[in-house]
């Protein structure tokens, strides 16, 4: 098969640069870049990182929020062949040490910026007292991180004895020619873990680049558009559209920090056209806020947003001259590996999540033996195409496990295809309950919890339970001025949906355990309250 040699972050960028060099390509805030400065800045920071001695192949960690520096930094390593750890910002201490002694990360590359949420410094010296009194220009020698030669510490407003801004980028203004392979590594993206340690997925430029142009593709995106993501540098949520605007020459319109209100305005002040807000708890938010005006929004063309059909229905009716898909996709695919198309259906688009993108193929296998299911029957997603990863850094038997034979990709998701060949998803395979011998998607159970007029976001989790092996647990989030017991929302189920399917617990909340992007499910569990255990068949 002949390689596209121009399926690499560096090729694509230079010549977006080339073609739109004044044209937007970043916006935070007050700052503002074209794609010509940022092709500029990157090959800046870019000459830095060699004249560190570092090598193709070496690992960079970046252990930052969201700023422009991480994204000048990203496309940095791209222009000349490192890799580009993304640490997630939200990582405590055992997280953060055990991802960079497992990546083997050269230099580490971290932030001040809201420190008052987060402050590295404070957990890296904890980590390793060495660091206490270290200096930048010695050597640094870490017994836990043999590997690790030296940390940069950005935005600092006071005096720091790690290497600042400055002390990274110096006088360095030019790059070495760009010589990249598609083959090789573009970031290193680090799943999140539940009962195990995260998982680093080696992700090439051809998967990225060819994601990213199908997006572009799928989205019909042109340099006219303005693409609003509030979501986090270190998670493909925001790299797979940034890849997708570089590839059409849209600007991209990222946050530091979400925050409903100044969301709103900013969507209305820099005009966008694509949103992404993706996760309901973020969705939720904007749609619910006094703030919120369709009027205003009316630059929108499209919305993107992940969740239970009957939720997607109830956002879209929300913004309804804008086209609202969703996507299914996961990192080791590449991000995403299917979008609905902006003429499906109003059905298609809320039941479905499309058909895949050219070139991806998806089969539904019995999760056990791996035999294909027929048509319309649920079953384990399997993926295989141009996107996929490269496997987890230096754990081949994982990989062999999830990759089989380096041709498929084992998703962990429960979904079945259409007769057009669009994916209809239906949880991940260990959201399955098993009450009294039947089984039960969660996400079946979401949704129906979200027709209920007070409820704003719905989890569902499974509990033991003596009789029937196990019961749902539903977490809900209330929308604002709005109350509900469990035993009225018990009521609300019952005669409406199976009884095997009814909460036999339910919990409001009014925050949510979060991963980058994603309620933490496993977390949800701990806070359980068995003691207040409803009986379904009380409110028949």
């Amino acid at each position: 098969m002949t390689v596209d040699r121009t399926l690499t972050v560096g090729h694509t960028l230079r010549a977006i640069a080339a073609r739109y060099a004044d044209h937007e390509a970043l916006v935070m805030g007050s700052q503002r870049y074209t794609y010509a400065q940022v092709l500029a800045a990157a090959c800046q920071y870019a000459n830095a990182l060699q004249r560190m001695g570092l090598q193709a192949g070496d690992h960079v960690g970046i252990l930052m929020p969201n700023c422009v520096e991480y994204v000048l930094l990203f496309y940095a390593c791209a222009l000349v062949g490192l890799r580009p750890v993304h640490l997630n910002a939200r990582y405590k201490s055992a997280d953060l040490k055990y991802v960079i002694q497992d990546s083997d990360m050269r230099i580490l590359i971290t932030s001040a910026k809201q420190r008052e949420f987060a402050d590295y410094a404070a957990m890296l010296r904890e980590l390793y007292p060495a660091l206490t009194d270290w200096r930048i220009g010695q050597p640094l020698q870490l017994v836990e991180a043999p590997l690790l030669r030296a940390v940069y510490y950005l935005h600092a407003t006071e005096p720091h004895q790690w290497g600042s801004e400055q002390q990274l980028v110096g006088d360095a203004a030019s790059v070495h020619s760009e010589n990249t392979d598609p083959e090789q590594i573009a970031l290193i993206m680090y799943t999140s873990g539940t009962t195990a340690n995260p998982k680093a997925c080696l992700l090439s430029h051809r998967a990225l680049e060819y994601a990213g142009r199908a997006l572009a593709k799928r989205f019909e995106m042109t340099v006219e558009d303005r693409f609003w993501d509030p979501l986090p540098f270190f998670h493909m949520s925001t790299m797979l559209p940034m890849a997708a605007c570089r590839a059409s020459g849209a600007t991209f319109i990222a946050q530091e920090h979400f925050e409903a209100s100044a969301s709103l305005a900013e969507i209305v002040n820099e005009r966008a056209t694509v949103l992404f807000p993706s996760f309901p708890t973020l969705t939720a938010a904007l749609y619910g806020h006094p703030d919120f005006s369709r009027e205003a929004l009316q630059r929108v063309r499209l919305v993107n947003n992940v969740g239970p059909p009957d939720l997607l229905r109830r956002f879209a009716a929300q913004l309804p001259h804008a086209v609202h898909v969703t996507a299914y996709g996961l990192t080791e695919a590449g991000g995403v590996i299917a979008f609905n198309e902006l003429s499906d259906t109003p059905e298609q688009l809320t039941e479905t999540s499309g058909r895949p993108f050219d070139g991806i193929d998806v089969k539904i296998v019995d999760p056990d033996t791996l035999e294909a299911r027929p048509l319309g029957m649920p079953g384990e997603i399997l993926i295989r195409g141009p996107s996929m990863f490269s496997g987890y850094y230096n754990d081949a038997p994982r990989t062999e496990v999830v990759y089989l034979n380096r041709e498929w990709v084992r998703s962990g998701d429960l979904g079945a295809l259409t007769p057009e060949g669009r994916i209809r998803y239906l949880g991940r395979l260990k959201d399955m309950l098993k009450v009294g011998g039947e089984n039960v998607a969660a996400l079946e159970i979401e949704g129906f919890l979200c027709t209920h007029p007070a409820v704003k976001v719905a989890q569902v989790i499974a509990v033991p339970d003596e009789r029937l092996q196990e019961v749902a647990a539903a977490f809900v989030e209330l929308k604002d001025g709005c109350e509900l017991t469990g035993e009225e929302l018990v009521r609300y189920c019952v005669g409406r949906i199976a009884s095997f399917k009814v909460p036999r617990y339910v919990q409001c909340v009014t925050e949510w355990p979060m991963s980058a992007t994603k309620i933490q499910k496993f977390k949800l569990s701990e806070r359980v309250d068995t003691t207040r255990k409803l009986d379904p068949a009380q409110f028949k």
